[in-house]
C-alpha cells in the first residue's frame, strides 16, 4: 500500500530507468503516433514509495523496455478532489496514452467518468472494481497473503505480542488486517494482537512516515515485537522505528521491502513482506493493449496463482517454510477461508 523519498510532500521529481525528467510530479518517455504507450497515475507517495506505487512502476518499466512502448507517470497529492484525479487521467488519455492506469482505489470514480468520455482508450483501476466496457479492474488477495504474514508473526514472536498498523481505516486496508489477525490466531491463539490505524479516512495515512514511526514506537514500548504495516510510504517510518529495537521484526507490504534500496540500512529487521504483484498486472494490461486484445472486466490476482505471496528474502523465515507452505496449501485448497473483514 510508503523514509527516504517524499515526492508528493516536498514536490521533488526523480528520473529513474527509462524515464526522463519533466514537470514536477511527472516523468515520461514518449513515442510517436497516437498511442504513446502507458499512462500511469500514481497514488500519494509517488513511484519511490518502496511499496505499492513502486510495484506498479516496475510493471511500467518492464513494459517500456520489453514491449518498446513509451510512457508517462503522474503523481497524486494529499487531499485531492475528484476533479484533480479526473484532470490527471483525462490529460493522459487526451495526450494519446493507452492504456491509462489509476494506481489505487481513490481513482475509482474518476476512472469510471473519464473512461466513459474516452471509449477508444483502455483504462485500468488497481484495487477497485469499476464498470465500463473499456475498463480493466485489477484486484488482489491481500487478505490471503496477510494470513501467511500472520502465521510467520505468530511463530516468530518472543513476547507473544504482535501488531498491525494500517494507513487509512477503509475496506481495502481492513483486508490486510483481517487476514493477518486470522493467521496469527489460527497459528497461536495465545498471541495478543494490537491493530491500529494512522488516520480514519485521510489519504495522508499512506504518506506520513513520521506518524507511522510514532505509532510503531508506542507498540514496541508496549512489548510488541513483530509489526506488520500496510500504509504505503508511511511504512518506512514504522520500519525505521522497528530497526532501532533489538529483537523486533517488521513485516513489509506490497513490494519485497527487504530488496528496496531506500530501506537498505533497515533490511536486517525485515522479517518478510506480503508481496502484491501490481507490476505483473500492469505489464499484462499493457501487453494486451499492444497485442490489440485489451483486457477488460475484473481480474483477480490471488494466492493460488501467485498474485500475492510472502517473500523469503534474507532467509529470516526459512525456519518456518514448512508451516507457511502448509498454511498456503490449505488456503489454495479451500480448507481455510480467509476473512476480508476484521
Amino acid at each position: 500500500m510508503r523514509r527516504v523519498s517524499t515526492i508528493a510532500v516536498a514536490g521533488i521529481c526523480s528520473a529513474t530507468l527509462a524515464f526522463s525528467l519533466t514537470a514536477c510530479g511527472e516523468s515520461s518517455t514518449e513515442s510517436g503516433g497516437k498511442d504513446k504507450g502507458i499512462g500511469l497515475a500514481f497514488d500519494v507517495g509517488g513511484r519511490d514509495d518502496h511499496s505499492f506505487n513502486e510495484s506498479a512502476a516496475r510493471g511500467m518499466d518492464k513494459a517500456m523496455k520489453e514491449l518498446k512502448v513509451g510512457g508517462k507517470a503522474m503523481t497524486a497529492k494529499n487531499n485531492e478532489t475528484e476533479a484533480d484525479r479526473e484532470q490527471r487521467l483525462s490529460s493522459l488519455a487526451e495526450a494519446g496514452y493507452n492504456p491509462v492506469i489509476g494506481v489505487g482505489f481513490n481513482y475509482a470514480k474518476s476512472i469510471q467518468k473519464v473512461a466513459a468520455d474516452n471509449p477508444k482508450t483502455t483504462f485500468a483501476i488497481v484495487d477497485s472494481v469499476v464498470p465500463g466496457k473499456n475498463v480493466d479492474s485489477i484486484v488482489f488477495g491481500e487478505h490471503e497473503g496477510s494470513y501467511l504474514a500472520g502465521v510467520a508473526a505468530a511463530l516468530k514472536t518472543k513476547t507473544k505480542k504482535v501488531s498491525f498498523i494500517g494507513g487509512v481505516n477503509n475496506a481495502l486496508i481492513q483486508k490486510f488486517q483481517a487476514g493477518f489477525e486470522q493467521g496469527v490466531r489460527e497459528t497461536d491463539p495465545k498471541v495478543k494482537i494490537t491493530s491500529q490505524y494512522l488516520y480514519p479516512n485521510n489519504d495522508k495515512g499512506f504518506n506520513d512516515p513520521a506518524a507511522a514511526k510514532d505509532k510503531a514506537k508506542g507498540m514496541l514500548d508496549a512489548g510488541n515485537d513483530v509489526i506488520y504495516t500496510a500504509a504505503g510510504l508511511s511504512g518506512s517510518g514504522s520500519i525505521e522505528a522497528i530497526a532501532a529495537k533489538k529483537g523486533a521484526w517488521a513485516i513489509g507490504v506490497d513490494s519485497d521491502q527487504y530488496k528496496q534500496s531506500g530501506l537498505e540500512k533497515y533490511k536486517s529487521s525485515i522479517l518478510t513482506s506480503v508481496v502484491k504483484n501490481v507490476d505483473v498486472a500492469v505489464f499484462d494490461l499493457v501487453k494486451s493493449v499492444k497485442d490489440g486484445k485489451p483486457l477488460t472486466g475484473t481480474h483477480r490476482y490471488l494466492l493460488k496463482d501467485g498474485g500475492v505471496s510472502l517473500s523469503t528474502s534474507g532467509g529470516n523465515i526459512d525456519d518456518l517454510k514448512d508451516k507457511i507452505a502448509e498454511a498456503k496449501q490449505k488456503i489454495v485448497d479451500g480448507k481455510v477461508k480467509v476473512k476480508e473483514n476484521p
